[in-house]
């Protein structure tokens, strides 16, 4: 007899019982992908396709698998966004040096037209 909140599982070889937990553990730690595609046609022209990718896994199973995508994502990861506001800092240094250098030759060549005078 299976303790209440607790299903049966049919994979068990002791023919124990399996809660939802002991259910998700093994659902991440194994990994499933669901895909499916949906195309809309009318008269043989192609008006929408919608491709439908989804994995469910354990963060390790799916670094496993080669799948980190969320580590270089500025919104999921703090060191994805410190690197990109690193990069955007080193190109506004850039672009401010440049246009001091700019400024210093413009203001060099109007000295020089104003002591010519």
């Amino acid at each position: 007899m299976t303790a209440p909140g607790r299903l049966s599982d049919p994979y068990a070889p002791d023919g124990g019982s399996a809660n939802l937990a002991d259910i998700l553990e093994r659902v991440l730690d194994k990994g499933i992908v669901i895909a499916g595609d949906i195309r809309i046609n009318l008269l043989d022209i192609e008006l929408l396709t919608i491709k439908l990718r989804l994995i469910v896994a354990s963060l390790d199973k799916a670094k496993e698998m080669g799948i980190d995508w969320w580590e270089d994502d500025p919104a999921l990861s703090g060191a994805a966004r410190r690197r990109e506001l690193s990069r955007e800092n080193e190109q506004l240094q850039a672009r401010i040096a440049e246009l001091e250098s700019r400024y210093d030759a413009s203001r060099d060549a109007h000295a020089e037209v104003v002591r010519d005078e």
